[in-house]
């Protein structure tokens, strides 16, 4: 359907600004995202000017997103684990030493390419560890009904500095060279880590050990796997990442080759998209009221294309500036819709490793993609390369016929609470285990189909939060009786697993307890598991064989 309201009330774009703490933040972020513009301005230009191939200067972008599809899983499993402040000020205190490193390299002259494309991608380490802690933190430091609206502000942020930085960072490489860019963006960590020390963040008291790597990567892609809507976020996030990478991967191309301009052309190529991405930003509320989350982005996919075809085509600056303006907006349109459905999907316990899996699909598209688009740029041109970007996103439009992208729904994913650890007469540890868990149910005969129904949902939410081995069966000697068995591999996994239910997985749980027949509530059996150690008797030797017979 066309229409639809995607949030149900109307909230003020800058709601979010009241709150001290986002504001500081969205501030620091607005100089940290400035100087990261202008370094990669400067990046990007002088790869022109020490590199011979196209497919070199787009591996520039290239070099910048790969690291945050390789690093953002492990990046969530931290940010879900660990000090979301401490992470982000452990990343931007890196992504200062690297700039710092940088510049010095780019005074001294010592630059090659290949050795550009190791400090882009240090710096691209240093985003992976820091998004999935600063996008999760979103949530944490503002309510959840203007939590879209943080999200959209963050992108007007970023896209306020796209609309004249990469202008500005263009008129520095022409007047003191890419050294000068770099510099400035070295400065501009300072901000962002001012705010992160003056930020207190509320620490939750957690009486469970924290989950090893390993076990919260396992959680994060089992919540992932469970989660249909997440799913479709993550494909349609590789698509558009894949198709609508080409743009920004051959525009220092085409301001040279096609327009004939120079780093300031290149700069003010960039300006134009950050403003229509700013425009995009301040109609994103309104387009929701008119319009379904998949119909906006399929106009973002189709917006590309076409912006896509007539830049390939064009040999004029003034036309390429104008084209370039409704990417602009179709980019920020996408991906912070893409942002906030993931983060309304999912509990804050897994939201970070939520948006890492949705950052590592999304940022592996464009990395792919940027490799793809300069291997055709190189080999065909950008004309043509950008013509073949243009049908393939019109593809990405229709794929949402198949895999429509969820409204916002109105769920509730607070925690249902309704779990209390039982006394046990076993002193065990956090660590012990593996748990194994049976739970009775009296069914009867007429009751079956829909019990069955409703246990398919149970088994997916059990799955979606950790269960493993999950299984149903029914008794042969006693038709109506139905266990339900899972196991966890410790107990603190066992407790972990039942504090995450959620508000909405209750009409689940409610259901099935209206069919149970039992005047006892569902009879459930938790365990242990033991190995046995046989007696001596019971081993068996080897026969021994007499030779001398």
């Amino acid at each position: 359907m066309m229409g639809g309201r995607d949030l149900p009330d109307r909230i003020s774009t800058l709601a979010p600004f009241r709150l001290p703490t986002f504001r500081m933040i969205w501030i620091a972020s607005i100089a940290s995202n400035f100087g990261g513009l202008i370094q990669a301005v400067g990046a990007a230009w002088m790869m022109t000017a020490i590199a011979s191939s196209q497919d070199m200067v787009a591996l520039v972008q290239a070099s910048n997103a790969l690291p945050i599809m390789l690093f953002s899983l492990v990046a969530g499993a931290l940010a879900d684990n660990y000090n979301r402040r401490s992470l982000m000020l452990t990343a931007q205190v890196f992504m200062l030493t690297v700039s710092i490193a940088l510049t010095v390299f780019a005074y001294l002259g010592l630059l090659t390419p290949w050795l550009l494309l190791m400090f882009t991608f240090l710096i691209g380490c240093g985003t992976a560890l820091n998004n999935p802690s600063w996008q999760a933190s979103v949530g944490d430091i503002v309510p959840r009904e203007i939590l879209p609206t943080a999200v959209t502000l963050n992108s007007v942020g970023f896209n306020i500095t796209r609309s004249v930085g990469p202008a500005i960072g263009g008129a520095i490489v022409a007047a003191a060279g890419a050294a000068a860019a770099f510099a400035v963006n070295a400065m501009s960590y300072f901000a962002i880590i001012y705010a992160l020390v003056r930020w207190k963040p509320q620490r939750a008291d957690d009486s469970l050990p924290r989950e090893t790597l390993l076990r919260a990567l396992s959680a994060g892609l089992g919540y992932v796997a469970m989660s249909p809507n997440i799913l479709n976020v993550l494909l349609r996030g590789l698509l558009f990442g894949l198709t609508a990478s080409a743009i920004l991967a051959l525009l220092p191309i085409v301001a040279r080759d096609l327009v004939s301009g120079g780093p300031f052309t290149y700069g003010i190529m960039l300006g134009a998209f950050g403003i229509g991405a700013v425009a995009g930003a301040i109609a994103n509320a309104r387009l929701r009221e008119k319009f379904s989350s998949e119909w906006i982005v399929r106009f973002a996919f189709v917006g590309f294309a076409a912006s896509s075809a007539v830049i390939g085509a064009s040999t004029n600056t003034t036309v390429t500036v104008i084209a370039l303006l409704f990417p602009g907006a179709c980019w920020v349109l996408a991906l912070s819709l893409f942002n906030t459905t993931v983060q309304l999907s999912t509990p804050r316990w897994v939201v970070g490793r939520a948006l890492s899996f949705y950052q590592t699909a999304t940022f592996g598209g464009i990395a792919a993609g940027s490799w793809m688009w300069g291997l055709l740029s190189e080999n065909f041109g950008a004309s043509v390369a950008l013509s073949i970007a243009s049908l393939a996103m019109l593809v990405g439009a229709l794929v949402g016929w198949r895999m429509p992208l969820p409204q916002f729904g109105d769920v509730n994913l607070d925690p249902l609470n309704r779990f209390n650890a039982p006394l046990l007469s076993l002193a065990l540890q956090p660590r012990s285990g593996p748990i194994v868990l049976q739970i009775d149910y009296l069914i009867g005969e007429a009751d079956i189909p829909e019990f069955l129904t409703l246990m398919a949902r149970r088994r997916r939410v059990r799955i979606r939060d950790g269960a493993r081995q999950w299984a149903l069966m029914r008794d042969l000697e006693h038709p109506d009786v139905w266990t339900e068995t899972y196991h966890t591999a410790t107990w603190a996994d066992y407790v972990r697993h039942n504090q995450r239910r959620m508000q909405m997985d209750a009409e689940i749980w409610d259901a099935i307890r209206k069919l149970h027949q039992g005047e006892e509530e569902p009879k459930v059996h938790r365990m242990i598991e033991r190995q046995t150690i046989p007696p001596p008797s019971d081993i068996m030797h080897k026969p021994h064989i007499d030779l001398h017979h």
